[in-house]
């Protein structure tokens, strides 16, 4: 019978750490995903205590028995209730900037895109639990700025230079004929501002539909539009 090749039968060589570092055991992997879960359901547990009775009278204690830890393991992630409204901000809010606000360097118009960033802010916002974060904010902000301060560092401003960069690039393609505008971009948002404050306080006396209103709303700034 003919010779095996030299490599038959051969088992490679088991994989080895680099020097000085250990590789990651199961157990160790294991306490990283807990850790990550019990700081996940802190994290809702916060929001659903804020909401229920506002970010004043909530306490460690009852955002603990919600998440089921013992409130010493609070500790172990966060280091009071200000830095878990900044992970809301950070983990709910922020990363939606990029997918709401589109690039100034876009080939449509700038209504088209002002349209869809109103239709998925009402998906993805003014509906859902995120716009109870900015509804917090308001009500709560003048009573800790250092809130209202980490809200406007890492949404506002950034949501406001984003669009005014739309606004120019309107203006510079004759869409929009007040050049004014771009001074104050915070007129063009406002409407999406009105609908998270209105759903949470009149919207049972008065439905809004607020898709419709931004419509009206652009109307006032790029004219209205003409059917073919």
């Amino acid at each position: 019978m003919a010779n095996a090749p030299k490599s038959a039968g051969r088992t490679k060589p088991a994989h080895r750490p680099e020097p000085g570092r250990a590789a990651p055991s199961r157990a160790s992997n294991h306490r990283a995903e807990r850790a990550a879960e019990r700081r996940q359901a802190i994290i809702d547990a916060a929001l659903d205590e804020f909401i229920t009775r506002g970010f004043t009278a909530t306490r460690l204690d009852d955002i603990a028995r919600r998440a089921g830890v013992a409130k010493g393991t609070i500790y172990l992630h966060f280091k009071d209730k200000e830095s878990m409204f900044e992970e809301l901000i950070s983990t709910a809010i922020v990363p939606l900037l990029s997918r709401l606000i589109p690039p100034p360097s876009m080939s449509g118009s700038v209504r088209d895109a002002l349209e869809g960033f109103a239709k998925a802010f009402m998906q993805e916002v003014a509906t859902t639990r995120r716009g109870e974060i900015i509804r917090l904010v308001v009500a709560e902000g003048p009573r800790f700025p250092a809130i209202a301060d980490f809200y406007y560092r890492e949404v506002i401003s950034r949501g406001l230079a984003a669009m005014r960069a739309l606004i120019e690039l309107a203006i510079a393609r004759g869409e929009i004929k007040q050049p004014e505008l771009a001074r104050f971009p915070q007129i063009v948002v406002a409407p999406a501002i009105v609908a998270v404050i209105w759903k949470s306080l009149f919207e049972r006396h008065s439905p809004l539909d607020a898709t419709e209103m931004l419509r009206v709303h652009l109307d006032l700034i790029f004219g209205e539009r003409r059917t073919t």
